[in-house]
């Protein structure tokens, strides 16, 4: 129990003080993830606008398969991209593998079909709302799209919220592209990984009790701006 409080003080203090490791960590992990998010949000939001508002045969299908990417396994991912940027694979020669750019294209992976999945529903929902009146005013094609990404506006911020927390969170893909490596790939769920082995529990619960915060700050961001869409849609 001391040996618990002796850590737990010692997290406290390096996040206090502002250690310089801890921050290179905090800073790539939130760099990494975000960059992921944004190319998610550009690549799922507008295929899965597109998939709403269009009808085609075997539509029902492409949806169901959408979905379940959203559950695709971390690691399958880490592997798959492992594969593509080694040196024996097709993308070997960019020497991409072992880098935060190695990390974005798995976490974008990973990311993508959950931003499509909830972006088509999201749309879906409102071309069915107003699809009388956007037909009377002669919306149609890519105006229909934005027109409707554009009114989903805060319902879609919260889906890119989610795929936040959803890469922020991730360890298995980026320990396997990015392999922890100090001051380079170090990010921190490898981070609390790597510490709790090496029995530095106070570097680890540091660690934790940031991804916690941002955890607990973007499931907050989440609720607000999930009520503002609400009461937005009703006005």
């Amino acid at each position: 129990m001391q040996d618990f409080e002796a850590a737990f003080s010692l997290a406290a203090r390096l996040i206090l003080s502002g250690d310089s490791d801890l921050i290179e960590i905090v800073g790539l992990s939130l760099s990494v993830s975000l960059t992921a998010v944004v190319f998610a949000c550009a690549i799922g939001m507008v295929v899965g606008a597109a998939l709403a508002v269009t009808r085609f045969p075997g539509r029902p299908a492409v949806i169901v398969f959408l979905n379940a990417l959203m559950g695709l396994p971390p690691v399958v991912v880490g592997l798959t991209v492992y594969l593509l940027l080694s040196r024996a694979g097709p993308l070997g020669v960019l020497g991409l593998l072992y880098t935060p750019t190695a990390m974005i294209i798995a976490q974008t992976i990973l990311v993508t079909p959950i931003v499509a999945a909830l972006t088509r529903q999201v749309v879906e929902d409102l071309h069915r709302e107003y699809e009388e009146a956007l037909k009377s005013l002669g919306v149609s094609g890519l105006g229909l799209v934005r027109t409707l990404l554009w009114d989903g506006r805060y319902s879609l911020i919260t889906v890119a919220l989610a795929g936040f927390g959803r890469a922020v969170a991730e360890v298995g893909a980026v320990i396997i592209v990015g392999g922890n490596i100090d001051h380079v790939t170090r990010v921190m769920t490898t981070a609390i990984a790597l510490e709790t082995s090496k029995g530095n529990l106070a570097m680890a619960l540091a660690l934790g009790i940031i991804l916690v915060a941002v955890s607990l700050a973007v499931n907050g961001a989440v609720a607000a701006l999930g009520g503002r869409a609400g009461r937005a849609r009703h006005v």
